[in-house]
């Protein structure tokens, strides 16, 4: 076994490097997976099931005078959240200079303000842990970036210089800012870098050696440290090719490969999860095969389908899309999700929808209180690429009752819990929290408005009061949670067709192994629905009542989760 993944750790090193990867690189290399491995000895669940749920969080989403961030965090999930969530994914928890953690100074630290490495072990008693590996950059303030600048020996390589000459119009631009930033060396002279996402994240040189070697080092250490999923944060962008598009090119997805045959050599069980806000197609490349990338990709089409389907009142496109979707392999998932740290991305509708149905919903959103994120086009233009709200925000108009509010965000969590694939949910979701208009114009960036941080206490109060929004939320959606971990039916894997009735109810028919069938039906619009459904007896295990008529009525924002007997 070890000797065929030696064998096939070296074939795609030697596809990607050639030559330049020499045998002491390689000698580097096998040694700290070697020793990795023989550290290495927990157990890591195989596959998935009805109980993954993953809370998305930063780790320093909760803040206490005197104390660092993680334990509080800790102590909040343990009270609120640990019934609901098998897994955390702790957003980049490392030393960071902007992005909120993404522009990484230290891979091997924990941000001092946050805690260390013993608080995250002790939330590890508590859930699985998901890490952020933040490989596509890093920080202009790290060690690494200092030892570039002062041209220290080794770290010649470590970035990407480009003539500024350069024809770079064809490279894939997420973000409307330059491509290359100057810097000035010790020796004077000036180079100028590639910066895909700012001038404070600079992009790793994938090229060199050195840096692989140091990148899966990163990754090791995350994995004898306990982690059980791992992101790969902006993972497209990895291989530059000037004169290409620069995104998913055949070598990144080799590096991906790369990573899976070493996790799965040190640490079986580990779900690599790849982060690519693109066009579907792209996104699912990253299955490779269905055994030799990654298990899972996030399912980026379906956050803005639904908020598509709430505000058209229409649920065609998101059950046609839905009915296309097909897996490799069974070994792979979807990783679904539908609020995260970012907004929501628009690339991944492009290919589903007209553009024209694109804009008129950000329109729509932007009209009620929704911010917009623009890039640049290779033709000069440039488009809406994310639109940042809240997710319960931009469900629902800003004049909404709470009633329809609510109504519509359990209807579209429901679909989330409903869909094959394991389901994560965001924070700020379950905390029920609206647009952070504050956060915007204090920090200066769109973002800021899904990213509030609280005091510790400040959100139990209103938790605990059964009036406020938070509070209805909160338990609504835990009661959901609850209901869809204990049945088989919603397993990862299960068999799942896709209907509708009309333009406006959408039916999910999740079939388990063992047999067990649940009919889930949600009625997108604001009038009562009256379907016609060959289930003769059942059991409603969301209002938990019995089903005895073949004539079923759903209130406006209705869900059902319908259980045959």
């Amino acid at each position: 076994m070890e000797n065929n993944v030696n064998a096939k750790i070296k074939s795609l090193i030697n596809f990607v490097y050639g030559e330049s990867f020499s045998e002491a690189h390689l000698k580097v290399l096998l040694e700290k997976i070697d020793n990795a491995g023989s550290v290495i000895t927990g157990k890591r669940k195989a596959g998935w099931d009805e109980k993954d749920i993953v809370l998305i969080t930063y780790a320093d989403q909760f803040s206490a005078p005197g104390e660092k961030a993680l334990p509080v965090f800790t102590r909040f999930y343990n009270e609120w959240l640990s019934r609901s969530f098998s897994h955390v994914h702790l957003l980049p928890f490392y030393p960071w200079s902007s992005d909120d953690g993404f522009s990484v100074i230290d891979y091997h630290e924990v941000a001092p303000e946050t805690g260390s490495w013993r608080d995250v072990a002790e939330l590890k008693k508590s859930a699985s842990l998901m890490f952020d590996f933040v490989c596509n950059h890093m920080s202009a303030k790290s060690k690494w970036f200092e030892n570039y600048i002062n041209q220290t020996p080794g770290y010649e390589d470590f970035f990407i210089s480009v003539d500024p000459e350069t024809d770079l119009s064809a490279v894939t631009r997420p973000r409307a800012l330059p491509l290359l930033t100057p810097f000035t060396l010790h020796d004077g002279s000036v180079r100028h870098l590639w910066t895909t996402f700012s001038e404070d994240q600079i992009d790793l040189n994938f090229a060199s050696p050195e840096v692989l070697i140091a990148m899966v080092d990163v990754l090791l250490h995350y994995l004898m440290e306990g982690a059980r999923y791992i992101r790969l944060d902006a993972v497209g962008f990895m291989w530059k090719i000037p004169g290409t598009n620069c995104i998913h090119l055949e070598q990144t997805h080799r590096l991906i490969q790369l990573f899976r045959a070493i996790t799965d050599r040190v640490a079986p069980g580990t779900v690599l999860i790849t982060e690519t806000n693109v066009p579907h197609k792209d996104n699912i490349s990253y299955f490779g095969d269905g055994e030799n990338e990654a298990q899972m990709v996030y399912q980026f089409s379906l956050p803005p389908l639904v908020l598509h389907a709430v505000h058209c009142q229409d649920v065609r496109a998101l059950c046609q899309w839905a009915s296309s979707l097909k897996l490799p392999s069974m070994k792979t998932t979807w990783f679904n999700f539908l609020a995260s740290h970012d907004g929501i991305g628009l690339n991944p509708l492009r290919g589903i929808l007209p553009e024209s149905e694109i804009l008129s919903l950000v329109e729509k959103l932007q009209q009620e209180g929704a911010l917009v994120n623009w890039k640049n086009n290779p033709d000069g233009t440039r488009s809406p690429y994310e639109i940042n709200v809240t997710y319960l925000d931009a469900l629902s108009a800003k004049e909404s009752e709470d009633n329809e509010r609510i109504a519509r965000f359990i209807l579209a969590h429901a679909v989330l819990l409903s869909f094959p694939g394991v389901p994560a949910v965001y924070i700020q979701s379950i905390l029920g929290s609206r647009n952070d208009y504050d956060g915007v114009e204090r920090l200066g960036y769109n973002r800021a408005i899904n990213r509030k941080k609280y005091r510790a206490g400040e959100i139990d109060a209103e938790l605990e009061d059964n009036k406020s929004l938070r509070h209805s939320i909160y338990h609504r959606l835990t009661q959901l949670i609850a209901v869809r971990r204990t049945e088989k039916a919603f397993h990862p894997d299960s068999q799942t067709i896709f209907e509708t009735s009309g333009a406006h109810v959408f039916k999910i028919i999740r079939t388990a192994d063992n047999g067990e069938r649940i009919t889930a039906l949600f009625n997108f619009s604001n009038h009562q629905q009256n379907i016609h459904s060959d289930i003769e007896t059942g059991r409603e295990l969301i209002a938990g009542e019995d089903i005895r008529s073949t004539t079923l009525s759903l209130n406006p924002w209705q869900v059902m989760w319908i259980k045959e007997n």
